[in-house]
């Protein structure tokens, strides 16, 4: 991509930018006190508000923004000089380019080093697969395709891509990655996770975290993470979005407390807080999780931050607060740093009044204050406000729509194969069907150039959806498309059969459109019945029907999956996943991805992998554990052998490693890559145990014939659970250990008595 040179007339930021330089002292903590030294009360409060674009923004008389989107410089002025307002997110509504963005953080910088202290502004984006509000930007799979490739390696590069091109759009600070265990199929935000299972979460992430943040957070390639959101939001009971949770807190440490310990472990400087409630206290006014546990536990020294106006929802929805001031209060006390408002300064004025009255004490606002000041020392903010437009030669470069391409090819799964049938011949007569085929809604999924990503197709006009894809595979030619139905009804399913009939073979697009957040509740998970009624339809004709789901969370297709001959998981794999789906199907690519949730069968049989044994059926095989799919199921166009699984011993003790090795063979004709999983179960513990855990995984590519050994080291703590009294300890038993169908078993001892009740730490 051509380089974007971009020029200002209207100010010398380079003048404007010496000022703000404070001069160098030994520490950052150093420069922190001594201008924390130098606030108001005021000035502090200003530093804790953060307020969206929209409140910045030019509007017309009905209070709309008009367009083009400029800043109201008017409005800005009294939001920093006045208010003393510290930091801004979001976009009003729109994808801007690099000049726009430059623009926009360049007049909030200007305006923002004219105030009193000269601190300053930080802004932040939701960059959650790529720089999503930024036109030309490389738009990576969701997070849930990421998990799918099972690949670290693939996450830190999107991190460090992403950062690279959230830097080149002037923003320092990402609102991601998503760390929520995604225990409930239903949820709308799965597709935001990286799945259900804990260890898969936290490796994931953290290897992101360190993608985004790099060696050093303040240089002008990486950005800071955002940890969300902390805790427990992927179980909702209803699988609604902001709905609650009931979650023992043994519960809570063992499945959703894991990855944000590695995430903090992984240098993450910021947190966002779940907006829900569990157990029926809302997590922005939980003092015991967002201090005694993050803070005095987990040692977060970062930035913890509201999420959209959940601060005031504490009083309007959870009425857990009589006022929005006793909101304020009781948010800020708990440990909340920073209220995303956004809209207005009812969090500023409030905040004000409570420290007053005594509410709040100036000791809460200094700790909150002296964290936010600190990112933005260690962002090098004071030094470098707005960044040098040419420095960035690689935006949207093709070397990074590489990665992209790599990632969706790796996360695109194959359920099902019957016949071989896939891969597909080239010189085929292909029918595209399906509500999924023809948009680039259901590749990018929200959070995709708007908020629910709704013109995912005018802003990546010039990316392939599935149906161009396969056009300019085999040629336009080979190819006949009939839409067959709409996402929730038939259209003209009729000319869809009849076409079906010439065809040689049926590549059906099924799944959902771009949602987030409420947008995307549901309450039925079975796909929608036209959706069923097309494949079923359509296999009638008697011609092979490979279905391809484009969706971010698991739909029920039993019905679908069992009238297809093959069945492509694609998820939401971003804007080369048109293309990366026709690598695969036309055989181009060897699909390597595994899913990282379980695929449920029926609607009421939402149990994760890790389930315990009494949800394996009782004897009643029928109703027990019987998913479509399971956690880390995928087929290869090749076959993989598993063989000689062996340990260096049968006796593990405290402070020692074991060592599992595996052979792994490419026993098919053609290469391909191999995720090797390795669960563990514990037979018999004082506190029932999973069934199986995940506890490593490693990608390996293996030539066809070829033979790889696989190693993993595990330790006691990697065997560990927690106990009641919420302390992580390893208990001493006999364990097996499962590489596909090899398994072993081996016993752990400790020298120590062993007390479930007080044994262990986070």
């Amino acid at each position: 991509m051509k380089n974007i040179l971009l020029t200002t007339a209207a100010f010398s930021l380079s003048v404007l930018f010496a000022t703000a330089q404070i001069k160098p002292q030994n520490s950052i903590d150093q420069k922190v006190n001594a201008l924390l030294a130098k606030m108001t009360l005021e000035e502090k409060v200003g530093q804790m508000t953060n307020l969206t674009l929209d409140a910045i923004s030019k509007t017309d008389a009905a209070g709309k923004i008009v367009e083009p989107h400029e800043i109201d410089e008017q409005k800005l002025e009294e939001k920093i000089l006045k208010y003393h307002i510290g930091s801004f997110q979001n976009v009003a509504g729109h994808t801007y380019d690099r000049k726009h963005w430059y623009e926009i953080i360049s007049t909030m910088q200007r305006v923002a080093l004219q105030d009193r202290l000269k601190i300053p502004a930080l802004y932040g984006i939701d960059a959650i697969h790529g720089v999503t509000y930024t036109l030309g930007s490389t738009l990576f799979p969701q997070e849930i395709a990421m998990a799918a490739t099972f690949n670290p390696e693939l996450a830190h590069e999107e991190g460090e891509i992403s950062a690279y091109e959230t830097r080149a759009s002037y923003i320092p600070w990402n609102f991601s990655p998503v760390l929520d265990v995604a225990k409930n199929q239903a949820w709308p935000r799965i597709y935001e996770t990286f799945g259900e299972d804990p260890y898969l979460v936290k490796t994931m992430g953290a290897s992101i975290i360190k993608g985004y943040q790099g060696n050093n957070v303040g240089d002008k390639y990486h950005v800071t993470s955002t940890m969300k959101h902390f805790l427990g939001y992927g179980d909702p009971l209803s699988g609604k979005d902001r709905t609650p949770a009931w979650i023992p807190d043994r519960y809570m440490r063992e499945y959703f407390l894991p990855p944000f310990i590695e995430a903090i472990k992984a240098g993450s400087r910021t947190l966002m807080v779940n907006s829900s409630e569990i157990n029926g206290v809302p997590i922005h006014s939980s003092h015991y999780l967002l201090t005694d546990v993050l803070r005095k536990e987990l040692k977060f020294d970062g930035i913890v931050i509201s999420d959209w106006m959940d601060v005031s929802y504490l009083h309007t929805r959870h009425h857990v607060a009589a006022t929005e001031k006793d909101a304020v209060a009781l948010a800020v006390n708990a440990g909340i740093d920073m209220c995303i408002v956004p809209y207005d300064y009812s969090f500023y004025n409030y905040l004000i009044q409570c420290v007053h009255e005594g509410k709040v004490p100036m000791s809460r606002i200094d700790e909150s204050v002296r964290r936010i000041l600190h990112v933005k020392y260690e962002l090098g903010l004071f030094d470098r406000p707005v960044g040098n437009p040419e420095d960035y030669p690689d935006f949207g470069s093709d070397k990074f729509k590489a990665v992209s391409r790599q990632a969706a090819d790796e996360a695109i799964t194959l359920l099902k194969n019957n016949n071989q049938i896939l891969p597909l011949k080239k010189s085929m007569r292909i029918l595209v069907t399906g509500p999924t085929a023809n948009t680039m809604r259901s590749l990018d999924g929200g959070w995709s150039y708007t908020w629910q990503g709704e013109q995912d197709d005018k802003y990546a006009v010039d990316k392939k959806t599935i149906l161009e894809a396969i056009e300019q595979k085999i040629g336009k030619q080979n190819v006949q498309y009939e839409p067959g139905a709409a996402f929730d009804s038939l259209e003209n399913v009729n000319a869809a059969v009849a076409a079906a009939k010439q065809a040689d073979a049926i590549v059906l697009c099924l799944g959902e459109s771009s949602y987030t957040e409420n947008f995307g509740n549901i309450d039925d998970l079975n796909m929608p019945a036209a959706q069923t009624e097309l494949a079923q339809q359509l296999a009638k004709s008697g011609k092979p029907v490979i279905l391809v789901l484009a969706e971010g969370r698991p739909r029920i297709v039993t019905l679908a999956n069992n009238a297809a001959t093959a069945t492509l998981m694609a998820y939401l794999p971003g804007n080369e996943g048109g293309d990366a789906i026709a690598d695969i199907l036309f055989g181009d690519v060897n699909p390597s991805g595994k899913l990282p949730f379980t695929y449920p069968r029926s609607p009421n049989a939402l149990v994760n992998y890790y389930r315990k044994n009494i949800e394996n059926g009782n004897g009643d095989d029928s109703h027990g554990y019987h998913p479509l799919y399971e956690f880390g199921f995928g087929l290869s166009y090749t076959t993989f052998r598993y063989s000689n699984l062996r340990i260096d011993k049968h006796d593990l003790k405290d402070n020692e490693t074991l060592t599992v090795n595996v052979d792994v063979t490419n026993t098919g004709n053609r290469d391909g890559k191999e995720s090797v999983l390795l669960f563990t179960s514990e037979l018999y513990a004082s506190i029932a145990p999973d069934t199986k855990r995940l506890r490593a995984f490693n990608k390996i590519e293996l030539k066809a014939g070829e033979t790889k050994t696989v190693t993993f080291k595990i330790s006691a703590g990697d065997l560990a659970y927690v106990n009641d009294d919420g302390k992580t300890a390893a208990e001493p038993g006999e364990f097996k250990i499962q590489v596909a169908d090899q398994t072993l078993n081996f016993n752990y001892s400790t020298s120590k008595p062993f007390n479930k009740q007080t044994d262990g730490k986070l």
